[in-house]
């Protein structure tokens, strides 16, 4: 059954976008690469393949399943990869504790695998009834649980918003106080059809559960998801080699929009005020952008893999 569990074909996953990953990274044999979110490992073993075997990767990943699934399916190239089991924003003192000043490469394919929902326990999928949890990293303090029954009204309609772009932010909010004070909402079932319930049936969304940005938006939240990326790609920029390159793949507008303002931050000489006639910032750039729109999947791999069919990949290259 182990076997089973570690194929990308039990979990439904395949590495999106790797062909462009590695036509714009062009991994090297005797490079230093990161592997920012390391999931099954695919997108290593890609970069390893590249490398004919050779290059060294620091993998990441908070979520030690994840960590253990990547370890059994690249065992043969163990000496290759540095399993990290930690949030990707702590990639400068990982690297420091390394002794690794500067890397060749970065990848980041952000969000969650798809056997994080498919194996289910975690309450991340609407379809099945679970504890409502939703870490990835387990160590983490609040779950979902604590959210959906502790935040007032005003508080859930905020992370609705702000991380589900839920334009039924208010009714589902006022519904999940509504049903909490006759008793707990426990699992993510109980949820879901506290949202549906919510939402009038005539404005449910034919292709996607009218629970999905609930669920994301609590997600998020439990787990800092873009706190985290915004403090990830300050650090990256710092670590790349000039020439290096980092590409990130994100699966939200929420992500892709940070991602852009970063990497113009970041390839941005000046951030004084337009009225100041002289520059006293001094500040320098730290990143060249190479894809001034976000790439989007081939039409062959939105065919083969349907969970691309959201990804948006920028990718910026150290000064």
């Amino acid at each position: 059954m182990e076997n089973a569990l570690l194929s990308n074909e039990f979990f439904g996953h395949k590495s999106v976008m790797s062909h462009e990953i590695l036509s714009f990274l062009d991994p090297r044999a005797d490079g230093i690469y990161i592997d920012a979110t390391l999931g099954l490992g695919g997108h290593t073993e890609k970069i390893l393949k590249h490398s004919d075997f050779r290059a060294k990767i620091v993998a990441f990943d908070v979520d030690d399943e994840s960590i253990s699934f990547a370890k059994n399916r690249l065992s043969k190239f163990e000496s290759q990869v540095v399993f990290v089991n930690k949030n990707f924003i702590q990639l400068d003192k990982v690297l420091d504790d390394l002794s690794i000043r500067e890397v060749d490469g970065i990848v980041a394919d952000l969000g969650i695998s798809s056997y994080q929902i498919e194996s289910g326990g975690r309450g991340l999928s609407f379809l099945r009834d679970e504890p409502l949890d939703m870490r990835i990293d387990t160590g983490l303090r609040f779950t979902a649980f604590d959210l959906v029954n502790e935040l007032d009204f005003e508080e859930i309609s905020k992370v609705l918003k702000n991380y589900g772009e839920e334009k039924w932010a208010t009714r589902i909010a006022r519904e999940i106080i509504k049903t909490r004070q006759k008793k707990p909402i426990n699992s993510s079932l109980e949820l879901a059809n506290t949202v549906s319930n919510a939402i009038p049936k005539k404005f449910h969304p034919r292709k996607i559960h009218p629970a999905t940005k609930t669920f994301q938006a609590f997600r998020i939240s439990v787990n800092n998801e873009l706190e985290n990326l915004n403090i990830f790609l300050e650090e990256a920029s710092s670590v790349l080699k000039p020439g290096a390159r980092i590409a990130v793949i994100s699966f939200h507008s929420l992500e892709d929009r940070i991602v852009k303002n970063t990497f113009k931050r970041l390839s941005s000489s000046c951030v004084c005020p337009p009225r100041i006639p002289k520059c006293v910032c001094n500040k320098k750039a730290s990143l060249k952008i190479l894809t001034t729109s976000p790439l989007t999947p081939t039409t062959e791999e939105l065919i083969n893999n349907s969970r691309a069919r959201s990804a948006k990949m920028r990718v910026g290259e150290g000064i």
